[in-house]
């Protein structure tokens, strides 16, 4: 591909590529951890056992979050699949000599002033209240809070940042360009619901990333980089078996990844070709699908049955298998639509994918054939997948999440498109789409009857925002002394500066040796 295209145009400062990645990687890593929120879903208890005491079972967090449950002689597990709160419990484990200490002296505090009523958290959730008052009386209110802050901060975040560095090399691989590499994977950093999404702890986003990676692997865009195809198809085996070790959405990945890898080889050598290549796939993909088996099989003493078929009755479990069947054309549009989480709705951006197939030909195409159908053919079927999952009409109270692995897979021909508008439209589009994904990134609530829109007029009207400090100003511990709630511009202030000294010159690769 790279040896048929015209050199890449460099920016005019003079940055080289991999100084743009590193200062890319910064900012975002950056701008995501101080949009942290403190929300302590599911995922977050295994990792705490994983991290505390090297075990799956979470016993100690029983009957404090609606997704915990028992299974007798098994202990209390989630219903979902490990693969993220493995992955947070590193980075966690890693920060217990700087956590526990301050748990414990604080939970001594509260013991020696005698207080054994918690403070008033004003949520307007009650759940939320609930959640909170729990976690005082049993101590593990600073926990959540640091573990869940370390495991965004120190995971999260940075597998995130690095899809935008890899958005970044595809992006000039593409247009040729670094500037307009540059500044679409910003755009995809901060005007899809990626910047949402990256906020705490979320498997979906998490397994997308994974799978995109695992695509690029494989397809290989910029010429022998990655060693060897068995290597290479091996690597992309890797990530579809870890997509599926995340969530059972995954499956559509890992068979997906599959079949473009084998047709792929198929149409550009032979199928003996293409044969050997998919048994390295196959072996790749072994290694996290073995792990999610031994996962069930200690947690639940089946290895091949998924943790939803033991958790206990829920609303529209009673729906085909544990609440999953065939297509639903309501599902289908609420996926798509709804106004508090559908995917064109979140996003509008990513309604230009669709018509990528008009643009993406003649002397203008950016994308292989292959490439640009797989991506959209794979949409396709993920969309229809969850169009079964009943569970879906529950996704009012967390925004979009169903559909967030097809963000980045989706970006790429929304960007082809994009770049095909007039430059005053892109700069229009952009815009807009920062400033709808920055709101809800601040805001977050969209279960209101105004949805998505909510958290913009939130936006418009209280100003600007960050999710931590909006929970710290609703302890009555701290209405006294900030009545009016915690300003987040010394934060943005300071955030500011810093970036401008990532991308100041004076730092460049070229200055300091020039």
């Amino acid at each position: 591909m790279s040896n048929q295209r015209t050199p890449i145009t460099p920016l005019a400062s003079g940055y080289s590529a991999k100084g743009i990645a590193i200062r890319l990687f910064l900012t975002c890593w950056l701008i995501y951890t101080i949009h942290f929120a403190t929300n302590t879903v599911r995922e977050i208890f295994p990792a705490l056992a994983l991290g505390d005491h090297l075990s799956f079972r979470v016993d100690e967090y029983a009957n404090m979050h609606p997704d915990l449950f028992e299974k007798p002689g098994y202990g209390w597990h989630i219903g979902n699949n490990p693969g993220v709160s493995m992955l947070a419990a590193i980075p966690y484990a890693l920060a217990r000599p700087v956590i526990d200490p301050i748990v414990a002296r604080v939970n001594q505090a509260r013991a020696a002033s005698g207080q054994s009523i918690p403070p008033e958290y004003e949520s307007p959730w009650p759940m939320a209240r609930q959640f909170f008052a729990e976690s005082w009386r049993r101590g593990y209110d600073v926990k959540f809070v640091l573990g869940a802050f370390v495991m965004q901060a120190f995971c999260m975040a940075p597998i995130t940042a690095l899809s935008v560095v890899v958005m970044f090399f595809l992006l000039r691989e593409i247009f040729r360009s670094d500037k307009t590499a540059l500044g679409l994977s910003l755009l995809y950093a901060f005007g899809t619901p990626v910047f949402f999404r990256t906020g705490y702890l979320n498997q979906n986003l998490v397994l997308g990333i994974f799978a995109f990676m695992g695509f690029l692997t494989m397809w290989n865009p910029w010429g022998s980089l990655w060693g060897s195809n068995k290597f290479r198809y091996f690597l992309g085996g890797l990530a579809g078996g870890a997509a599926l070790l995340f969530d059972y959405s995954g499956i559509v990945f890992l068979f997906g990844l599959f079949a473009y890898g084998v047709i792929k080889e198929w149409r550009e050598s032979t199928f003996n070709n293409a044969f050997r290549l998919g048994l390295f796939y196959i072996i790749g993909a072994l290694g996290p699908v073995l792990l999610l088996w031994f996962y069930q099989w200690q947690s639940f003493g089946n290895p091949f049955l998924p943790g939803q078929h033991w958790m206990p009755p829920v609303e529209w479990i009673d729906r085909g298998y544990q609440g999953f069947g065939l297509p639903q054309l309501e599902l289908f549009l609420m996926l798509g639509f709804d106004y508090r989480f559908g995917l064109f709705v979140a996003c509008p951006l990513m309604i230009l994918a669709l018509a990528s197939p008009f643009v993406n030909r003649g002397n203008d195409k950016k994308l292989p054939n292959l490439e640009l159908y797989f991506i959209l053919l794979l949409f396709m079927a993920f969309w229809l997948f969850f169009s079964g999952s009943n569970y879906v009409r529950l996704q009012f109270n967390t925004g979009i999440r169903y559909m967030t692995p097809m963000l980045p897979f989706l970006f790429v021909p929304a960007a082809i498109v994009l770049m095909r508008l007039p430059f005053i439209i892109i700069g229009l589009i952009a815009v807009l789409s920062i400033a709808q994904s920055w709101a809800l990134a601040m805001y977050r609530e969209v279960e209101s009857r105004l949805g998505i829109l909510d958290p913009i007029l939130r936006t418009l009207i209280g100003g600007f925002q960050l999710p931590a400090l909006r929970t710290v100003s609703r302890l009555d511990l701290f209405q006294d002394l900030i009545p009016n709630g915690v300003s987040p511009l010394p934060i943005f202030v300071l955030a500011a500066g810093i970036i401008y000294l990532i991308w100041s010159p004076i730092f460049s690769h070229k200055k300091m040796n020039g």
